[in-house]
């Protein structure tokens, strides 16, 4: 390697760390890490720093990796729902049309750079402005325990028919008719049982990691041959294996590595351009549009018949623009369809939004509080399926969270104690699951207070176990409990010490830590075999 070569290597080395040390200090202040490498990159180019081969080979392997884990979470059933594409499409167009409006008015008013925007760059500046960030929601739900909510599941729909808009723009974008031999690529449809049998076949460890870089990067080369994007490539074999009960394992083994990658990404726009005062402002301007999007998701949820509830929250998640929008824009400008100076702009307004997002995402439940009976007369007369009232069967046990701690939970109840149990969950696959082994389980979300005013005759439990997925989420489900001074006994299960004591200090009688009683349940097996 000569000495060159050596140098770039080590800049871009040292850079990552850099970046690593603004995303930790975004990630203390709540933020995704990806604000941090979006400053690092401003603030290493201010120094001089300049981008080499290793961190843009890290910005294409992350682009690649993001489009192959798209597709292995692409769900046919979820995203055929009127909600979900209808919303989806019927945004991004009132989108493009309200925001390339308003940039072409204030060109029109001599402002700075949108002076020279002609009506083709508005529309995509607004498409690339359309976008809501994947990273952002899917960090904000977890953390709050809410991913298989209906909400959720309601956003993460959007984000995905948003995504494959995304990636057709990229196919369309490259300008390349594909070879003859392109037609081949359909012989991966009878070769899907022996791919999907070596996926199986992986185990959970390094094997499984090889496995899914050789599917999105194998994938993205196989298609580039035929000249087809090769993202694309990545897309469609992520598609290919989506349907097997291990593609969820293989998407969340793969995303560490895809967030990893498109750190070189976040860094080269950073690195590669400064932003002026014009851009600066531009860009801030651009982040209270959010409101526009967020306004818009709300009205189109409701109209699409949702509650006042999961409209409002779905649409305060997708309240933010995306990195999706930053690859868009940076294909436009590899491509001459726009100036360089958006790729700065779009990425001051990202990290605004993000900045705006935050809080107001921790607000959701006051927000709805506050506004529910305005919001509720904004609701159809008409209700979904999901919505309809409740029946529990004159339960008065409930287990809120039906995984392996709910069911067997559940099954013991029903051994031991002659209460009707009822179990709850908002997985609306586990509860089909749940019913098929004979178990009274109905979807729910002791956090929504819709779910209590949608209870039959206003039943009241004597009992409930709160087994949900994490400390965050039975805390959520207790502030709910509380506000409507419900008289249950509350029982919670932790994984941690100290969570035993914050949940006690809300009012929980009865704390079980997993990992204790596992080791204390292990010994006792032991010994009783031994005598």
């Amino acid at each position: 390697m000569h000495f060159d070569s050596i140098a770039v290597a080590l800049g871009d080395i040292s850079w990552i760390g850099v970046a690593f040390a603004l995303g930790f200090l975004a990630n203390i202040v709540r933020l995704p890490p990806l604000v941090g490498f979006l400053v690092a990159g401003f603030i290493l180019n201010a120094f001089g720093a300049e981008s080499g081969d290793i961190l843009q080979k890290l910005a294409d392997l992350g682009i690649t990796l993001l489009l192959f884990t798209v597709g292995l979470k692409l769900d046919l059933k979820s995203l055929g729902r009127p909600q979900v594409w209808g919303t989806t499409l019927i945004h991004m167009g009132l989108v493009l049309a309200i925001f390339s409006s308003l940039l072409l008015a204030l060109g029109a008013i001599s402002i700075p750079v949108l002076t020279e925007l002609s009506l083709y760059q508005a529309l995509l500046v607004a498409f690339a402005l359309s976008f809501s960030s994947t990273v952002f929601v899917v960090k904000v739900l977890e953390e709050r325990g809410e991913m298989t909510s209906q909400h959720g599941r309601l956003a993460i729909g959007v984000l995905i028919m948003q995504d494959l808009v995304a990636v057709l723009f990229i196919v369309v974008s490259s300008g390349k008719l594909p070879t003859p031999w392109a037609a081949a690529l359909l012989l991966l449809i009878p070769l899907r049982p022996l791919i999907l049998k070596l996926l199986r076949k992986s185990g959970h460890g390094e094997l499984l990691i090889l496995f899914g870089l050789v599917m999105a990067l194998g994938g993205a080369q196989l298609f580039e041959l035929v000249g087809v994007k090769g993202d694309l490539g990545a897309l469609i074999l992520g598609v290919l294996i989506s349907a097997d009960k291990k593609a969820k394992e293989l998407a969340e083994t793969m995303l560490g590595f895809k967030d990893l990658f498109l750190v070189g990404f976040f860094l080269s726009i950073g690195i590669g351009n400064q932003p002026d005062m014009s851009n600066l402002l531009i860009g801030l301007a651009l982040v209270p549009l959010v409101a526009i999007k967020t306004l818009l998701f709300l009205h189109l949820m409701l109209r699409f018949r949702l509650r006042a509830r999961t409209a409002l929250f779905a649409s305060i998640n997708l309240s933010n623009y995306s990195e999706f929008g930053l690859i868009v824009a940076a294909i436009g400008v590899s491509t001459g369809l726009m100036g360089v100076e958006w790729l700065v702009i779009l990425a001051i307004a990202l990290s605004g939004s993000f900045l705006l997002a935050a809080p107001l995402s921790k607000s959701s439940n006051f927000l709805f509080q506050t506004y529910r009976d305005r919001l509720r007369k904004l609701q159809t007369e008409k209700r979904l399926k999901e919505d309809r009232p409740i029946n529990t069967e004159g339960a008065r046990i409930a287990i809120f969270g039906m995984g392996r701690v709910g069911s067997g939970a559940y099954d013991e109840m029903m051994r031991t104690q002659d209460k009707p149990v009822i179990g709850v969950d908002h997985d609306t696959a586990l509860i089909e699951s749940q019913r098929s082994l004979g178990r009274n389980a109905i979807v729910g979300n002791p956090a929504d207070p819709d779910f209590w005013e949608k209870i039959e005759h206003n039943e009241l439990f004597d009992l409930v176990l709160l087994a949900l997925p994490n400390v965050d989420a039975n805390l959520a489900a207790l502030e709910q409990l509380r506000c409507m001074d419900y008289p249950a006994q509350v029982a919670a299960v932790v994984t941690f010490e100290d969570e035993e004591l914050i949940l006690k200090e809300q009012g929980v009688s009865a704390v079980y830590n997993i990992y204790r009683a596992a080791g204390t349940g292990f010994a006792e097996h032991v010994l009783n075999n031994d005598n």
